[in-house]
C-alpha cells in the first residue's frame, strides 16, 4: 500500500515533532509504504479562508499533480484534509484526478481506525488525557458525534486514545465547542477568540486533564499560548505523539 504522506505549515514551520511521530505509527505496518513527496507545499486552505480563491486554486492544482497517485494520502490535521475533501470541489469541475482522489484523502486517526482497522496499541500513556474535538475534523469530516449537527456516529479519535494503555480519558463538559482559532478569526476576532479559547482550557482544567490532545496543531498552538499566558496546568500534545509513544514535555 503506497501512502503519501501530507505534512500541514503549522507542522511543517512550528511542530516539527508531529510529522516525525506521524511517521512512526505508519511505520508500524509493514504493508504501508511511506512517501514523502518534497515538493508539495500548502493546501491553500489560508488563501480560501481569506476569499483569495485566486491565490488558492494554483496551490489546489498542486495538490492534485503530486498526490493523485497515491493509493492513499493521510494528512495529521483534520483541518486541512477537510479542506482538500470537502473545499477543493468548487476549484475543480470534472477533474478526474481529483475524483478519484478525494476519496482517498484521510485524516491520521481515521485511516487508522477506517483503512488500517487498529484494534490495539503498544505504548502506554500514563496520564490524564482531555480530547479537543476540532471543528473541521467534527464538523465536516465527522470524525466524532456534533450534537449541534445531531450527528450521531463514533468518535474515531475518542476509540484510539481508548486503546492507549493507562492512557485515562476525562470527560469534558462541552465536548463539541470550538476553541476560538478558526484561522484568521483570530486575528479579526482577537478578543472572542481568546474567551472561546480559555473556555475550552478551564473545562480541561476542571476535568482534572492533565494533556490536551487533537487532531490538529493549530488549535492546540492556539490553546497552548492561552495556557502558558494564564500559567495553566495543562500541556498540549498532538494525537500522533501520544499515539507513538512520546513521553510528556515539559510545561
Amino acid at each position: 500500500m503506497r501512502v503519501g504522506l501530507f505534512i500541514p505549515c503549522y507542522i511543517d514551520q512550528l511542530f516539527p515533532q508531529v510529522g516525525m511521530a506521524t511517521v512512526e505509527v505508519l511505520s508500524r505496518f509493514p504493508e504501508i509504504e511511506i512517501d514523502y513527496p518534497t515538493e508539495q507545499t500548502c493546501c491553500g486552505q489560508p488563501m480560501a479562508n481569506t476569499g483569495c480563491l485566486d491565490d488558492t486554486r494554483p496551490l489546489a492544482e498542486r495538490f492534485v499533480k503530486i498526490f493523485s497517485d497515491y493509493e492513499h494520502v493521510v494528512c495529521p490535521s483534520g483541518s486541512c484534509v477537510s479542506m482538500v475533501r470537502n473545499h477543493y470541489q468548487s476549484l475543480f469541475h470534472a477533474d478526474e484526478r481529483f475524483e478519484r482522489m478525494k476519496t482517498r484523502v484521510w485524516e491520521l486517526c481515521e485511516f487508522l481506525t477506517d483503512v488500517m482497522h487498529v484494534s490495539s496499541l503498544p505504548h502506554p500513556f500514563p496520564y490524564r488525557v482531555g480530547l479537543h474535538s476540532s471543528c473541521h475534523g467534527l464538523r465536516e469530516l465527522r470524525l466524532g458525534p456534533c450534537s449541534e449537527l445531531m450527528v450521531e456516529q463514533p468518535n474515531k479519535v475518542r476509540r484510539l486514545l481508548e486503546m492507549v494503555p493507562e492512557l485515562e480519558l476525562v470527560e469534558l463538559q462541552r465536548v463539541d465547542e470550538c476553541c476560538g482559532f478558526g484561522g484568521t478569526f483570530a486575528v479579526a476576532e482577537e478578543g472572542v477568540s481568546v474567551m472561546m479559547g480559555a473556555d475550552r482550557v478551564a473545562d480541561h482544567v476542571q476535568a482534572g486533564a492533565q494533556v490536551m490532545t487533537a487532531t490538529d496543531t493549530s488549535c492546540l498552538m492556539h490553546m497552548d499560548g492561552i495556557i502558558r499566558r494564564r500559567k495553566q496546568p495543562l500541556v498540549i500534545m498532538h494525537i500522533a505523539e501520544i499515539l507513538a509513544g512520546r513521553s510528556l514535555p515539559s510545561s
